[in-house]
C-alpha cells in the first residue's frame, strides 16, 4: 500500500506532468492528439491517486 504522503506527491506531479503535456501539444493533428490523449490520461491518474475513500 502507497502511504498517504507519496500518493499525494506523486498525484500532484501526475497533474503538473498532463498538464505541461496538454499545454505544449504541438500543432500537427495527429501528435498533438497523441500528446494531448495521453496528457488527459495522465490527469486521470494523477485525480483517481489523489482521491481519498
Amino acid at each position: 500500500m502507497i502511504r498517504t504522503r507519496t500518493k499525494r506527491v506523486l498525484s500532484i506531479s501526475l497533474l503538473v506532468l498532463g498538464g505541461i503535456l496538454m499545454f505544449f501539444a504541438p500543432e500537427n493533428i495527429w501528435i498533438g492528439a497523441v500528446l494531448f490523449a495521453l496528457g488527459l490520461c495522465v490527469e486521470i491518474a494523477g485525480l483517481v491517486l489523489g482521491h481519498r475513500k
